[in-house]
């Protein structure tokens, strides 16, 4: 993954934001050595070497999952950032049982959650 990251953040001018989901976390590493701020989707929380890089972060962090996540801690993530969404039911599609409007509100959840953590990055 560093092979792939590297050249594009090389390329890129600013402090940008690092966006990523799921197998995406393992670039934590990544933006903890350049002090990058990131948003993690349903972070590998259960993987030692992903908390760890998240451990490690300078700049904000913001971690999305729900608590039918089998790879979700929310102590965990609640540990590493104070920036933290977790929502009960939902699983590692940000998905939850019932209608299929109960899984679109956790999308909008997931929106205002993001659109305030840029806010606060300005």
């Amino acid at each position: 993954m560093r092979g792939e990251i590297d050249p594009l953040l090389d390329a890129v001018s600013g402090r940008p934001l690092l966006i990523g989901k799921s197998l995406g976390t393992n670039a934590a590493s990544v933006a903890a050595e350049r002090g990058l701020p990131a948003i993690w989707l349903t972070p590998l929380l259960t993987l030692p070497w992903v908390v760890d890089a998240i451990s490690r972060a300078t700049a904000p962090v913001l971690l999305i999952g729900g608590t039918a996540d089998k790879w979700w801690d929310g102590p965990v993530a609640r540990r590493l950032s104070t920036h933290v969404l977790e929502v009960a039911g939902a699983d590692h599609g940000m998905l939850v049982s019932g209608p299929a409007i109960d899984s679109i509100s956790v999308l909008g959840q997931v929106i205002t959650t993001i659109e305030n953590f840029l806010e606060l990055l300005g």
